[in-house]
This record gives structure tokens, sequence and C-alpha cells, in this order.
């Protein structure tokens, strides 16, 4: 018998993974030509090719003791101190290997925080829409999820109801720009603000509230758009970050978490994220990959073909006649579902063999979230496919 906890996350499975199998059954009978499946935030674009180098390099040339060996909970000093000085170089920040704590992708990274940081009870606010694993991970250690609806003109934060859902039991925010699934990025203007309001907040209630970026579509970002480091604009500010879209490696589960010397309580804090990563049972992150990308912290996967697919598919939704905002970062379009029922509309979707993830599965039913990081041909021989969609709710 399983435990009551697990029986919501058991009879809920995740939308996104059952599409992921939905459209592994339709590619068995149509073949993978025929089947548009935008359901996963799998990176089509190959990882550097510098990532195969330093494999090769590190398995020939590093002990392997060494290599595949235990190091401290908070990962290898020497990538910790490669990584925040090439973070200090890109931002201006001020950032030591002791700032920094590896971890198994961002996932594990805000796992470690939340058991840092969350008593039982206390609230953590994030964003409508918002990646649903949010929940289970405050959920974890026994906090509350307090949801801000969302602004569906801009999907921009919606500060006014943010401010007024603050108490003096709110422990931290967590906010994710460039964003998932909107695609949207948070502007200076906004981040501002919002640090603005959680300073008043702090002094108001005389508590301290934890601002948690995650960022692993930090580098994915379109026309010039630039993403604001948060730390700059807010003291207790911890950054999560993962190399699975960044790098194209979401299977190598790789990240890091960012401490600032500025947050309340750093020292302590570093700490016990790092103590936590072990006692959750990650114990360190992967330490091969650690290496990896050590010697390829400078890397960068080419984001020109998500760029040719979002234009591609942006464009040619819009001809078909759906609304959607263009998306400044990621590899996602939240499409408005021409229908109420969001789930309605993915079901019609199958027919065409279109896969497509309901809205609601990120708390904003109403729309759909299309992942274009597929092939560019997908693109293009899906839109006749969309086309007949659109026609049959008359669009």
């Amino acid at each position: 018998m399983i435990a009551e906890k697990m029986k919501p996350f058991v009879q809920n499975n995740s939308a996104i993974r059952m599409m992921f199998e939905e459209g592994n059954r339709l590619r068995s009978i149509y073949g993978a030509d025929k089947v548009f499946d935008f359901s996963l935030g799998n990176p089509s674009v190959p990882a550097p090719d510098c990532i195969r180098e330093a494999i090769i390099e590190l398995v020939n040339e590093v002990e392997p003791t060494v290599l595949h060996g235990y190091m401290s909970n908070a990962g290898f000093e020497d990538v910790r101190q490669t990584i925040a000085e090439s973070l200090n170089r890109r931002f201006g920040t001020a950032f030591s290997a002791k700032n920094l704590i590896m971890t198994v992708g961002a996932a594990s990274g805000l796992n470690i925080i939340l058991k840092a940081i969350t008593n039982p009870g206390e609230e953590i606010i994030t964003f409508a829409p918002y990646f649903l694993e949010y929940g289970s991970y405050v959920r974890n250690y026994d906090g509350k999820l307090v949801t801000i609806s969302p602004d569906t003109t801009t999907f921009q934060p919606n500060l006014k109801e943010f401010e007024e859902k603050i108490t003096a039991n709110t422990r931290a925010v967590i906010v994710n720009t460039p964003h998932n699934p909107t695609g949207v990025v948070y502007s200076e203007e906004t981040i501002k603000k919002l640090a603005s309001i959680l300073e008043e907040k702090q002094k108001e209630f005389g508590t301290v509230i934890y601002l948690i970026s995650d960022e692993p579509y930090r580098e994915l970002a379109y026309d010039g758009v630039e993403v604001p480091y948060l730390t700059k604009y807010y003291a207790n500010t911890i950054v999560g970050y993962s190399y699975s879209k960044s790098l194209s490696l979401p299977g190598e589960r790789i990240g890091y978490v960012v401490i600032p010397d500025e947050a309340d309580g750093s020292e302590e804090l570093i700490s016990a994220a790092t103590i936590a990563n072990r006692i959750n049972g990650s114990v360190n992150a992967p330490s091969l990959m650690q290496k990896v990308i050590a010697k390829c912290v400078d890397a960068e996967v080419d984001v020109s073909a998500y760029d040719k697919n979002r234009t591609a598919l942006y464009n040619g939704l819009k001809e078909c006649g759906f609304e959607c905002i263009k998306p400044q970062g990621a590899f996602y379009l939240f499409v408005k579902s021409p229908v109420e029922n969001e789930k309605e509309f993915c079901e019609a979707g199958k027919k065409y063999n279109i896969l497509m993830v309901p809205g609601s599965s990120f708390a904003c039913p109403g729309y759909v979230r299309l992942a274009y990081c597929v092939s560019y041909d997908t693109i293009i021989n899906s839109l006749p496919a969309f086309k007949k969609l659109a026609e049959e709710f008359g669009l």
C-alpha cells in the first residue's frame, strides 16, 4: 500500500508525461513524420561539440577515483569557482566558490533551497501560469503554495495581487524568467517593482522573504532581449540554474544554486542547503558532468534554430486564426484555446496527430502550451494540420 501523501500524485499523473507517452503510441502507428508532438520541452539542438570533447578528454586524462569519486556535498571547489568567475564576468557580480552549490539539475536545486528555508505551514508564492511541480516541491516540506492569478494580456506578474497576498507567513517567492510556459521575459521594470514590494513587506512584517529565481532558460532569449540577473535588484535573492536547456543536457541532471553573501543569514543558509543536498538523497551532483561544465562554462547552444521554429510556428498559428503572444525566450508558445475547456481542444488536436499540453497543467486553464524545440520540418508539416484544427473550431 502506498503512502496517503502519494495518492494524489498517482491519480493526477503529469499531463506532459502522458502526452509524451501518447506521442510514442501515435508514432508507432503513423510514423514519426506524421505525428506533431509539441508536448515535451526536450531540447532538439545538439549539445555543443566541446561537451563531447571534454568528456573524452576527462575520461582519458583524469584518475577514475577522482573523476567518478565523492567530493564535498557542495561539489568540486574548482568547478564552483570557475562558474562563479564566469557569472562575475557576465553580470558584474562578486561570487566565489562558497556561494555556489552544484545540484542535480534545477529541480534538485529548488528542493534543497525549499528544504533549507521552509517551516511547516509557511507560504511560498508563485505566479500563474507556472511549472506545476512547484506545488509538489513546496509540499515536500509541508509548505503552502500561494498562487497569483495570471495577467493574460502580457503574462507579466500580477503585482497588485502579489502585494495583497504577501503575509507575515510568506517565506519565499518563486519566479521563472524566461518563462515556462509563456516564453515571456520579466522586464527590468517588473523586477524592480517586485523587489520594491518585497523590501517594503519585509519591513512591514519584520520578516525575511527570499526571492528564488528559477533560471533553466536564461540563455534562450531572442530579438536582443536582456534577461535581468536578479541578485542585482534584491539582496535576498537565490538563483537556481540548470544546464538542461542552455547546453541541451536534460538527461545529465546538472545545475547549481547561487546564494549571495548579501542574502540574509547567507553563511548558515549555504551550510543548510549543502546539507540538504546530502539528506535529500542526491549526496552530490554528478562528478563527471561537473568537470565537463568547468571546461565548457562559456559554451552556448545555437539558439537560431529555436528562433527559426519560434517565428515559423507563431506566424503559422496566427495565420490560422489562433491567438497567442510572441515569446521572448525559452521554447514555448502559450496559445489561447478557441473553447473554454482547453482539454477538449487538446483532444481534438489528437485527431490530426497534434499533441499539446493543457494550460490547466500550469494553473492557467483556457490555454495550451506548444514546445517548439522540435525539428523545423515538424513545424512546417504541422501547419496544414493546425489549419484543419482551426477550421473545426470555426477560426
